[in-house]
């Protein structure tokens, strides 16, 4: 499909990404990134959890110039919003009350993942010619090919938002909650620069987790045991079926990252009188730790925070992280030293009233996040922050 003006240059999809081969993206998107490995996008497929029959049929997006790739994207048509961990279930609402199908959508993201950075895999010369509206031109295009209503770009990083921001896209952000190293040596030196009320408040969480008998074992790529990523499995099952949503990701799916991406994959299992009772998952990319994926049966006090935040604070610290992506949203992190963080989401859609309509909505929502988040820059634990 030519793009208008430069008949050199044409997008075409793919439903699968054994379409593409694993050179080529390779070469277009590294391999520092968990969340951008060709071997993460198979095992999401092969397992069964990104079909067309779970909504999220692949059509990920392949750039050619002079007909050589230049360019690659995940992609995928939806026929629900559910994984994505940007909202837009009142814009699908607002369709359907007008009589009018807000699916499918052309979502341009990675699947369950709100985690920041490279979406579009561009050589510089493509990247340089995206610009100026092009991309957005190419998007809109592409969505009236597949019969789409709309597209959507989700937690790109600044390069990738650098070939948007003009007439005709709406912008939305976010806040996340991220802990930055600031060459800690240890936990305790990170303690050490918060106030005292809060690095109190911290150990005494911390020591109530070890009252309940409850300790940790750490777990790092094909050293994991069957049994151990069966327990987690299940875990990570009852955290959905709780609030009564089936889980997103299947046993096939782990074990295949165990398999495919061990040297990215670490698995932190809470025991108490032998017993495993929660565990985490955390992937590490080149210089970031993402926790991603974790789950309990019975409640205990503190045990989420200890599990997810302070045993993955230690994990980075001891692993030379500069940050800690510990997933979307919780205000609560930000006690226990996380910082707020604004994340993006691009979107264009069909539609001239609705497109206008969202607009509005999109602006308002912008200035209501920035106001939380500079109001979190206030709050933030450190002893510069009061007399301590």
């Amino acid at each position: 499909m030519p793009e208008p003006g430069f008949q050199s240059l044409t997008v075409d999809t793919c439903a699968s990404i054994d379409e593409i081969s694993q050179a080529d993206w390779d070469r277009l998107a590294g391999q520092g990134n968990p969340f951008l490995r060709y071997e993460f996008f198979q095992a999401l497929e092969q397992s069964g959890c990104t079909t067309t029959a779970t909504g999220w049929q692949p059509c990920h997006l392949v750039f050619r110039v002079d007909g050589q790739i230049a360019g690659l994207a995940p992609a995928y048509l939806k026929t629900h919003s559910m994984g994505e961990y940007v909202f837009d279930w009142a814009w699908a609402d607002a369709y359907q009350r007008h009589g009018l199908n807000y699916y499918p959508k052309l979502l341009v993201a990675i699947p369950f993942t709100p985690s920041q950075g490279p979406r579009l895999l561009l050589d510089p010369l493509l990247r340089n010619r995206l610009g100026d509206g092009r991309l957005r031109d190419l998007l809109d295009t592409l969505i009236t090919r597949l019969d789409a209503h709309s597209w959507h770009l989700l937690f790109p990083n600044a390069a990738d938002q650098a070939l948007l921001g003009h007439t005709g896209e709406l912008h939305r952000i976010g806040c996340q909650f991220h802990w930055h190293n600031r060459e800690y040596g240890s936990f305790e030196d990170f303690l050490g620069q918060l106030t005292s009320r809060k690095r109190k408040s911290i150990r005494k969480e911390r020591r109530q987790v070890a009252e309940q008998g409850i300790s940790f074992r750490r777990f790092h790529g094909r050293d994991i045991p069957d049994h151990v990523l069966a327990a987690f499995h299940v875990f990570y099952q009852a955290t959905y079926l709780k609030r009564g949503q089936r889980p997103y990701l299947n046993q096939s799916f782990f074990e295949r990252v165990r398999a495919d991406l061990s040297e990215h994959l670490y698995l932190i299992i809470a025991v108490r009188d032998g017993a495993m009772i929660a565990g985490a998952l955390f992937l590490r990319g080149e210089d970031t730790l993402y926790g991603r994926y974790w789950g309990c049966l019975d409640e205990y006090n503190h045990l989420h925070f200890e599990t997810c935040y302070y045993q993955g604070i230690e994990l980075a610290i001891e692993l030379g992280l500069q940050r800690f992506d510990a997933g979307a949203q919780g205000e609560h992190k930000l006690v226990r030293g996380f910082e707020p963080v604004l994340t993006h989401s691009w979107h264009g859609v069909r539609h001239p009233g609705f497109r206008d309509a969202i607009a509005a909505f999109v602006q308002d929502e912008a200035e209501q996040v920035e106001g939380y988040f500079q109001e979190y820059l206030t709050l933030l634990p450190f002893r510069h922050q009061d007399n301590d």
